[in-house]
Order: structure tokens, then C-alpha cells, then sequence
């Protein structure tokens, strides 16, 4: 059976009750009745393509609304951002790429593609359906780098991905005006069910010298994170020295090792 929870709304929330309260739960909460300004009923598609102007921006462009970003089911297609604008907000394209159901996402306006961090993402206009997993979770997520393979989340294919009904799916549906606290390191899921305009907010929490010092967006993991698996790599390497038998012996070994060290009684 999968387990569902949803995600912790709170009201009102002040940024001295979130930080003593809230962040050091390190578990996602949708705050709502936060001051965000006129952005949420001014940012029309009209004022944003006034504004936005005609520079061109790079989108994906799929057929489906999943974009599933192992296997790529998208296309790169570039657009003036007033023209992209116009058409995410359609649901029917007279001008398209692939079809005329097609779906665009724009990851970014900036040059700040951040990853490994602490996130607010702030749902300015529109809705979306989010789906976030622990960190704990990860062994049940069939992941390939930092991404699950497990694209249909409603519906998975159990015979492929068996152990997915393990994990442990938190979910919510951001309104116009929710700020949505995930913590670094938690894996989510975004489906737009309507046009809408999302801001990610991203910031260390860590100290800095935990971070490659090169690393000025974050993308990187965390410097000792980064030591161990190539360190673990090694190990691996070694172990096909091996046959078949010890390695498969040795192997289980580490993996006992790796979680009696790494799963904390009180990380839940």
C-alpha cells in the first residue's frame, strides 16, 4: 500500500517562527498568508509579456506534461519570451513544435540554476500539484544520478519498480500565494495544473566550508559527500578483482556497514 501524507500548511507563519519552529524539522511545510506583494494578481500574461520583452529564452518542449529528465522526452526550442509567454498560457497551440497539446517549461530567467540547497518555491500565479519524497527514502526510488526512473508517479509500473509502494509520498497543491519550504536533499515532483508562474529561492544550509569553493551556484554536492562516493567507486573497482561470489559477499558487507552508519535514529 502506498503511503501518502500531506504536506503541513501553516498560516501566518513569522520568519523568527519558521527559523526556531519550523526549518530545523528539515521537512517541507506550505506557508500561506505570506506578503509577497502585488506580484501575485499583477503578474497577468499580458504584464508579464510587456515586461519580459522580446528576449529570446531557451524552453523545454514536450508532448506530455511529465518531462522526464533521464530518458529526455523533451526538445530545446528557443522562443522570444513574450511569444513563450503567450503560447504556455494556451491550451490549444495554432503554433506549435511537436503538437498542438504540447507542454513548455522555462527553468529559469536568471544565470542561478542552484540544486543542492535549501528551497522556498513561491507560487506567484497558478497551481501546481507537488509530490516530495524523503532523503530517507532514496533506496526505494530506483534513481539514476539525483533523478528517479519512476516518471508516473499516480500509476507506477510496480513490476518494474517494486520497491517504489515503500516510499513514503508526501504531497500538495500550491495556490497562488503558497511558499513551499523543501529542504535540501528531498526529491519532488512538479505538475502545473494550470498556466502559472513559480520562484525558486535558494540559499546554503550548510556552512560555506562545506561547499566546493568553485561552486558558486551549488550544484555540486557538498565537498565530504563528494570524497566518499569517489572514494566508494574505488571500492567498487576493487571489488571486480573478485569473483562473483566474494564480490557479491564483500559488497553486502558494505552496504550493512554503509546503513548502520548513515540512518540516524532521529533523522525521521
Amino acid at each position: 500500500m502506498e503511503r501518502r501524507v500531506p504536506v503541513l500548511h501553516l498560516e501566518g507563519v513569522t520568519r523568527d517562527e519558521f527559523l526556531q519552529r519550523i526549518y530545523p524539522q528539515r521537512k517541507p511545510v506550505v506557508l500561506k498568508g505570506i506578503d509577497l506583494g502585488t506580484c501575485t494578481t499583477k503578474w497577468t500574461v499580458d504584464y508579464l509579456s510587456q515586461v519580459g520583452g522580446n528576449k529570446e529564452v531557451k524552453i523545454h518542449v514536450s508532448a506530455v506534461p511529465q518531462m522526464d529528465f533521464i530518458s529526455k522526452n523533451f526538445v530545446y526550442r528557443t522562443l522570444p519570451f513574450d511569444k513563450f509567454i503567450q503560447r504556455a498560457a494556451e491550451k490549444k497551440h495554432s503554433t506549435y513544435f511537436i503538437s498542438e497539446d504540447e507542454k513548455y517549461y522555462l527553468r529559469s530567467l536568471g544565470e542561478d540554476p542552484r540544486k543542492v540547497m535549501d528551497n522556498f518555491l513561491i507560487q506567484v500565479t497558478g497551481k501546481k500539484r507537488v509530490v516530495l519524497f524523503s532523503p530517507r527514502d532514496a533506496q526505494y526510488l530506483y534513481l539514476s544520478g539525483t533523478k528517479s526512473e519512476v516518471l508516473n508517479l499516480d500509476n507506477p509500473d510496480l513490476s518494474k519498480y517494486p520497491l517504489f509502494f515503500k516510499a513514503r509520498r508526501f504531497e500538495c497543491v500550491l495556490e497562488a500565494g503558497d511558499v513551499l519550504f523543501i529542504p535540501a536533499l528531498w526529491f519532488h515532483n512538479v505538475i502545473s495544473e494550470e498556466f502559472g508562474v513559480g520562484v525558486n529561492v535558494f540559499w546554503k544550509h550548510l556552512s560555506s566550508e562545506c561547499y566546493d569553493k568553485t561552486d558558486t551556484y551549488g550544484n555540486k554536492d557538498p565537498t565530504a559527500a563528494s570524497r566518499a562516493i569517489q572514494i566508494l567507486d574505488r571500492a567498487l573497482k576493487t571489488l571486480d578483482e573478485l569473483p562473483e561470489e566474494y564480490r557479491d559477499f564483500y559488497a553486502r558487507r558494505m552496504v550493512l556497514r554503509i546503513q548502520d552508519k548513515a540512518f540516524s535514529s532521529n533523522y525521521e
